[in-house]
């Protein structure tokens, strides 16, 4: 055998990859682990979603392959759902790609528009996936500070001092993994200035949008946007479906097009019957978010009480699926952490993984039910 890729020693197996083999490996062997690591909710979907899919199925001619763009009455689903929500309107048949999950849209767009030499900016701390895919491009990942401080702000004045000649693509991320920053449409508005003026192309992951948050934002509601951004976005928080890989891109149709040039030469369209699924999903109404709110904002006080027993600090502002979380002075984070899982079983992320800026932190999941977080809180002494 003549050796693998050089562009794979540029990358480390994903963290939770690996630790969640550990972990699973310790509920094996009896211990019992209250994972409170990993953002993947526990809930399941509405039932008229599992109800769409069972119907789909049923049906002995909804088993071949789809098209690479989706059905157009999940790309008019998505537009709905765009207008209704962020106030944005988007032509369906044009600026709308459905996709396999937004994790896998972050390597199609990476693709069509990098080049080996070419540099991405990239949140610290930030999804680890951005820099992951950026490397394997052959790209270079250039990271920048955000201000937690105003709500996540990018310290753009700071970017401003470098050479920025080569800076193709910037991720933007609100509101922000880890840390839940918020953004606001103010921030959306310099970024939309700033990428005009240097020639960048923004790309906003925008999962979160509808977790904790009083108002959910959209960087193609920005006057602009639509010239120099794309945006991500994804069922799988939103409506409780991470497993079930749907997801989306939104923005210039010529654009889009370029990504589907590279998209259906790497999968192929989502099985029928998920479709069907994420079309009842995207038509749930008001009721949907308000109860999802109610039942994360009970979740995340038990957390606060849970990272005051362990004497953290955080912020009450943020939005999102997690708790990000300030270790006090004398200890680390890896302490910490070590000491939830070896000694209480309780798993919980270092904030290293997210960057240098997450040194010192740790990332609290509200995926799990309540009973959890207070068996949890119990085992503090």
């Amino acid at each position: 055998m003549k050796g693998f890729s050089e562009k794979i020693e540029t990358v480390q197996e994903y963290y939770f990859s690996a630790k969640l083999r550990e972990v699973n490996q310790m509920i094996a062997d009896g211990k019992p682990v209250i994972n409170l690591g990993i953002g993947s909710p526990d809930l399941g979907p509405d039932k008229r979603v599992i109800e769409a899919l069972k119907n789909t199925a049923e049906n002995p001619h909804a088993h071949g392959y789809q098209s690479y763009q989706g059905i157009p009455e999940l790309r008019i689903a998505f537009a709905e759902f765009y207008s209704r929500e962020y106030g944005v309107s988007l032509q369906p048949d044009k600026e709308i790609l459905p996709l396999m999950g937004s994790k896998e849209g972050i390597m199609h767009l990476s693709m069509t528009f990098l080049n080996p030499g070419d540099e991405v900016l990239i949140p610290n701390p930030g999804y680890p996936t951005y820099a992951s895919v950026t490397n394997l491009l052959g790209a270079k990942p250039v990271f920048y500070s955000i201000d937690l401080s105003k709500k996540g702000r990018p310290e753009l004045e700071s970017i401003e001092k470098n050479d920025l000649s080569k800076v193709k693509l910037m991720w933007i991320n609100f509101p922000h993994m880890p840390t839940g920053a918020t953004g606001s449409e103010q921030i959306l508005h310099e970024l939309v200035t700033f990428a005009k003026k240097h020639d960048i192309v923004l790309l906003s992951d925008n999962p979160y949008s509808h977790i904790l948050t009083k108002k959910p934002l959209s960087i193609l509601s920005i006057p602009g946007a639509n010239e120099i951004a794309l945006e991500l976005n994804s069922l799988s928080k939103t409506f409780n479906m991470p497993g079930w890989r749907i997801g989306m891109l939104a923005g210039r149709a010529d654009w889009l097009q370029k990504v589907l040039k590279v998209k259906s030469n790497m999968d192929s369209g989502m099985f029928l019957g998920l479709q069907k699924g994420a079309i009842a999903a995207l038509g749930l109404g008001k009721s949907w978010f308000e109860d999802l709110d109610e039942l994360y904002q009970n979740r995340r006080k038990l957390v606060w009480k849970l990272a005051d027993k362990l004497g953290l600090s955080y912020s009450q502002e943020s939005s999102g699926l997690f708790v990000w979380c300030k270790v006090p002075e004398g200890k680390t984070a890896e302490q910490i952490v070590d000491y939830l899982l070896y000694e209480k079983n309780i798993f919980v992320t270092p904030g290293k993984i997210f960057g240098s800026e997450g040194e010192n932190h740790i990332r609290i999941s509200l995926c799990m039910p309540e009973f959890k977080i207070l068996e949890a809180i119990n085992r503090i002494k």
